[in-house]
């Protein structure tokens, strides 16, 4: 009997896993309504809009499902932001793992970083500042800004520096608190702003 129970389990268990996989081909045919602020293939012509292209599949479906939540929780849950809200609410489950796993297939364009800033916005990335309990990006993102798909850590490399920026300092205000474990909002919030535009275009050059 109990080796019956742990079959249905694995049974069980195996069966969401496949059908929680995305179908990158269905993920392209449902992204045309991303691609006026994202772009086509993910790659965002608008500095304010994130680049979608090559960003892990894990942290996509983590955003697009917070996105959903705050809009059905009047933004008491998940992440709140206005356009994105709705157009994640009507997002089915399948939906949102079709076009994570479209974007995440594309390759993402590299970004530039200001030459003014590179040796202090290296420093910020792979030392952080300890007096000040500032962790170093590196720590998280790893040495060229990818991240990690098993810890949901998210690829930067390359990313609009004006969008980075933005989620920082919506990081330290509180405004987004949806990082793991809060640990972006605890960083974010011993930042000073000109150490925010730093980090954000020194990160916008990793690839």
């Amino acid at each position: 009997m109990k080796n019956l129970g742990l079959l249905l389990c694995l049974f069980v268990g195996f069966s969401t896993s496949a059908l929680a996989q995305g179908d990158a081909e269905q993920g392209k045919n449902k992204s045309a309504v991303c691609a006026a602020c994202h772009g086509m293939d993910g790659n965002s012509a608008i500095a304010m809009n994130p680049k979608l292209a090559g960003q892990h599949t894990k942290y996509l479906v983590k955003q697009l499902k917070e996105f959903k939540l705050a809009a059905q929780s009047g933004g008491a849950e998940g992440r709140n932001n206005a356009v994105m809200n709705g157009m994640a609410v009507g997002l089915s489950e399948q939906d949102i793992e079709d076009l994570a796993a479209y974007f995440s297939s594309q390759e993402s364009t590299p970004g530039e970083a200001a030459e003014d800033i590179i040796d202090a916005g290296r420093k910020i990335y792979i030392s952080g500042d300890l007096d000040r309990g500032i962790t170093a990006c590196i720590a998280c993102h790893g040495p060229r800004g990818n991240g990690t798909s098993l810890s949901g850590f998210p690829d930067i490399s390359g990313q609009h520096a004006e969008y980075i920026a933005t989620q920082l300092k919506a990081f330290r205000s509180g405004e987004r608190a949806n990082s793991l474990n809060g640990m972006m909002a605890d960083i974010a919030k011993k930042m000073t702003d000109e150490e925010i535009e730093i980090i954000s275009s020194y990160v916008s050059g990793l690839h």
